[in-house]
C-alpha cells in the first residue's frame, strides 16, 4: 500500500510543475469498453491505445496480420513472428489477454501461441488496448488487455464488398494471394443484424534476396494457407434494454505443400523451404466464439450489463518423428503431431450505480464465472500429452470512482479470485524417463487483487495519471504437467502450479494542444514467482518459475503540422531481468522470447484531396545485447528498419487501397530468429510485398 500511495502522491505533486501550460486542448471524448464500464479516455489512469476504424483500414491496406498491425501502432508489443504462431509475442514483456467483445481468446492453461489468430481483422471495428497487468477481465492479463471490438449493425440497409490481391513484385507467381469478403447489415423495426463472410488465400513469401522464406511446419505457418471467417451479430432493442447475440467462426489451415529446410544460425544461413508434400494433418486454427449480451439502463437505479459466452478452440500443429513422441510400444520412428483444445464457458455480470446517495461516487460491481477445460492430444496415435485440465473460477469484484474534487478522478477496486484446478491421475509420455504416473488432484487457489489510480487534469491541455494494479494468471499448466519426468509427483503439491501474481505500477503525463499531442509513461512490472520460457539442452522450451522484474518507458507524440499533414512518433524502451540462482536478486536478461526490442515508430499521414490519402510509416528495431548473470553476452540482436506505404483513393463508387510492405526491400532476420531461434527457425523477414484492394458499400 505504501507504493500505491507514493505513486498517487507523485502524480499530484507534479501537477504544479505544468500549471503554466496552455489552456487550449483537442476536445475528444472517447469511450473505452475494455475497462468493463464505459468511461471517457481521460478518466482512465492507465496507458490506453485505441485503434479506430480508420487506422485499421490504413494498416490493413498493407497487411492482414493482426500482430504486425499491433506492432506498428504499439512499439512495446513484440514484432510479429509472421507465422501462424504468436508464441513469444508480448506486451510490456508479458503475455496480453486477447478478447473478442470481452470474450477471452487466450488459453493460459496451455499456451499454444495461437491467440493472435482467432478472427479476421476485417470483422473488427476497432481495437482497445489497456497496457499493463490488471485483473479487470480476470485471468491472463499479465501484460495487458487487447480487446477486439467487432463491427456493429447499421440502421440502414447496407451491403459491402471487398476484394484484394497480394503479391511480391519480384516473384508474382508463387506469392499471389487473394481475399474476398461480403457483408449485409440493416434494421427492421427493433431488430438489427449484420452478417459477414470472408475468404483469404495466402501465397508463399520471399525474402529480400529472392529466397523462399522458411516454413514453420511444426508451429504452423500462414504462408500457403486458406482461411474463412463467418460472422453474425443480431440484436433486439426495446425501451432502455438490448439483447444481442454474436457468433464468430474462424478457420485458418495450411496446405502442407512446402517443406522447411534448416538453415545454420551460426553461419548466418537462413531457413528456407522446398516445394514438397508435408506428411500429416496440416496445421490449423479453428475457433468458434458465441457471445450473448444483455443491457438494461435502469434496474432499481442501476445499469445492468450481463454477458454469457463460450469459446471452443482447436489448434493443430505439424508433426514429426520427434524424440518426445517416441515409445517402443508404438514401434520405431513414430510420426505424430499434437492438437491443443480448449473449451470455455463463462458469465460476466456488472451492475453500475452513479452518484450513490447524491455523492460524487460511482461504483461498478458484480461477479465473473469461468469454466475452462484444456487438453493436448497426439492426433495420430490417440495418446494424451497434456491431461484434461478443468479450471473453475468465481471472482466477485467492485470498482469505485470518486470525482468530488475538481479535475481529479480517483479509482480504486478489489477483485477476489477463487479458483480450483482439477486434474485426474495420468501418465506422461514414455520419453519422460519411461513415463511417470502422476497422482491427480484439485488444488485450490485464492487471491485478492487490488488496484488504485488517479488522473488529474491540470488544465485543458495537461493531464497526469498514476496507478497500481495487480494481475492474476496461471502458469502454462499443460507444459508443466506434461514435462514431469520424476516419480512420486502429485498435482496437489507440485509447486510449479502456483499462480502468477504480477504487480504493475505506472505514472504518465499527457499533453493535448491544438497542434501537438504527446504522452509519456513509465512503468514497472514485477512478479516474485513469475514465468519464463527457458530453452533446455534438448532444444525444447520449458517453464521456469523465477522472480522477474520488468520496467520501461513509452512515448507517443502527434503533430498536426498542417490541415492535411499529421506526423506521429512512438518509442518504447523495455528492460527485463530474472533471478537465475534463486538468491532473491534479478541478475540475467530476459531473452527475445520473453521481451520486445526497444523500438521507434514514425509515420506521416496526408490527405491530398477529399478522395486521396496516404501514409508512410517506419519501424526501427534497435540493436540489443542479452547478458547473463556474469555479464557475458549470450545473444545479440542486430536491429533493422522496415518502411511501409499505403494510399487510399475513392473512385468508381468505392475505395481503392494500395499497400507496400517493406518498401525498401530490407534484408533482415526476424527479431525472434535472432534472439530465440535455432537452425530450424532461422527465418528471414518478408521482402517487398504489394497489396491492392477495392471495397464498395451499396
Amino acid at each position: 500500500m505504501d507504493t500505491r500511495k507514493a505513486s498517487l502522491a507523485l502524480a499530484i505533486a507534479l501537477a504544479p510543475l505544468t500549471a503554466l501550460a496552455q489552456e487550449r486542448g483537442i476536445e475528444e471524448e472517447v469511450v473505452v469498453t475494455a475497462s468493463r464500464t464505459e468511461k471517457p479516455l481521460n478518466a482512465i489512469p492507465n496507458t490506453v491505445t485505441l485503434i479506430d476504424e480508420e487506422e485499421l483500414s490504413q494498416q490493413m491496406a498493407a497487411t492482414s496480420d493482426l500482430s504486425t498491425i499491433l506492432g506498428n501502432l504499439i512499439p512495446s508489443f513484440s514484432p510479429s513472428r509472421q507465422k501462424m504462431t504468436s508464441s513469444g509475442e508480448s506486451l510490456r514483456g508479458r503475455k496480453p489477454l486477447y478478447l473478442i467483445d470481452g470474450v477471452p481468446q487466450s488459453n493460459p492453461l496451455r499456451n499454444g501461441g495461437r491467440d493472435g489468430h482467432t478472427i479476421d481483422p476485417l470483422m473488427l471495428e476497432r481495437v482497445e488496448v489497456i497496457h499493463g497487468a490488471n485483473a479487470i477481465h480476470g485471468m491472463g492479463a499479465s501484460g495487458g488487455i487487447i480487446n477486439l471490438i467487432t463491427r456493429a449493425p447499421s440502421d440502414e440497409l447496407q451491403q459491402s464488398l471487398r476484394v484484394e490481391s497480394v503479391l511480391q513484385p519480384e516473384e508474382p507467381g508463387d506469392t499471389l494471394g487473394y481475399n474476398g469478403s461480403y457483408s449485409l447489415t440493416g434494421k427492421v423495426d427493433a431488430v438489427d443484424v449484420l452478417a459477414s463472410v470472408s475468404y483469404r488465400n495466402t501465397g508463399i513469401s520471399y525474402d529480400a534476396n529472392g529466397e523462399v522464406v522458411g516454413f514453420d511446419n511444426t508451429q504452423g505457418d500462414t504462408m500457403d494457407s486458406d482461411s474463412i471467417n463467418t460472422f453474425v451479430k443480431t440484436g433486439y432493442s426495446w425501451d432502455d434494454q438490448r439483447l444481442q447475440l454474436t457468433v464468430n467462426h474462424y478457420l485458418v489451415e495450411g496446405n502442407n505443400n512446402w517443406l522447411s529446410v534448416d538453415g545454420d544460425i551460426d553461419a548466418g544461413i537462413p531457413t528456407t523451404a522446398i516445394e514438397e508434400n508435408v506428411p500429416g494433418t496440416a496445421p490449423s486454427n479453428e475457433v468458434t466464439t458465441i457471445n450473448l449480451q444483455y443491457t438494461n439502463e435502469d434496474v432499481l437505479g442501476h445499469k445492468l450489463r450481463a454477458q454469457v459466452f463460450s469459446q471452443d478452440f482447436a489448434g493443430t500443429y505439424g508433426g514429426g518423428a520427434f524424440a518426445t513422441f517416441q515409445d517402443p510400444a508404438f514401434g520405431e520412428a513414430i510420426f505424430d503431431q499434437s492438437q491443443n483444445n480448449s473449451e470455455k464457458r463463462g458469465l460476466k455480470l456488472t451492475l453500475i450505480k452513479d452518484q450513490i446517495a447524491g455523492a460524487p461516487v460511482s461504483v461498478a460491481y458484480g461477479v465473473d464465472l469461468l469454466e475452462d477445460e484444456t487438453w493436448q492430444q497426439l492426433v495420430q496415435t490417440g495418446r494424451a500429452w497434456v491431461p484434461a485440465t478443468q479450471y473453475e473460477n468465481v471472482a466477485p469484484y467492485a470498482q469505485a470512482e470518486f470525482t468530488g474534487i475538481d479535475r481529479l478522478t480517483v479509482t480504486a477496486g478489489v477483485r477476489h479470485e477463487i479458483s480450483e484446478l482439477n486434474v485426474d491421475d495420468f501418465t506422461t509420455l514414455y520419453s519422460y524417463n519411461g513415463g511417470q504416473f502422476v497422482q491427480g488432484g484439485n488444488p485450490e487457489f485464492s487471491e485478492t487483487l487490488g488496484n488504485i489510480g488517479a488522473t488529474y487534469a491540470i488544465n485543458n491541455a495537461w493531464r497526469v495519471y498514476a496507478n497500481y494494479s495487480e494481475g492474476f494468471s496461471m502458469p502454462d499448466v499443460g507444459r508443466v504437467l506434461r514435462g514431469i519426468n520424476q516419480p512420486g509427483q502429485d498435482v496437489e503439491s507440485f509447486l510449479d502450479l502456483k499462480p502468477i501474481l504480477t504487480q504493475n505500477e505506472e505514472f504518465g503525463i499527457e499533453f493535448s494542444g491544438e497542434k501537438v499531442a504527446a504522452q509519456l509513461a513509465y512503468y514497472t512490472s514485477d512478479s516474485d514467482f513469475g514465468q519464463r520460457l527457458a530453452l533446455g539442452a534438448d532444444g525444447v522450451y520449458s517453464v521456469a518459475r523465477e522472480q522477474t522484474e520488468i520496467d520501461g518507458v513509452e512515448l507517443r507524440g502527434q503533430w498536426f503540422a498542417t490541415d492535411t499533414d499529421t506526423l506521429e512518433a512512438r518509442y518504447a524502451y523495455t528492460e527485463g531481468r530474472y533471478d537465475s540462482d534463486a538468491d532473491g536478486k534479478v541478475d540475467t536478461d530476459l531473452d527475445g522470447r520473453n521481451i520486445a526490442p526497444n523500438r521507434f515508430n514514425l509515420s506521416w499521414s496526408r490527405n491530398w484531396t477529399n478522395t486521396l490519402s496516404t501514409r508512410l510509416q517506419a519501424n526501427w528495431l534497435l540493436d540489443r545485447d542479452f547478458e547473463n548473470s556474469a555479464g557475458d553476452v549470450t545473444r545479440e540482436f542486430d536491429g533493422y528498419a522496415i518502411i511501409d506505404a499505403t494510399a487510399q483513393l475513392e473512385a468508381l463508387g468505392g475505395e481503392f487501397a494500395l499497400g507496400i510492405q517493406n518498401l525498401t526491400n530490407e534484408d533482415y532476420f526476424t527479431y525472434y530468429s535472432q534472439t530465440a531461434g535455432n537452425d530450424t527457425r532461422n527465418f528471414k523477414g518478408l521482402g517487398r510485398n504489394l497489396s491492392l484492394s477495392y471495397s464498395r458499400m451499396f
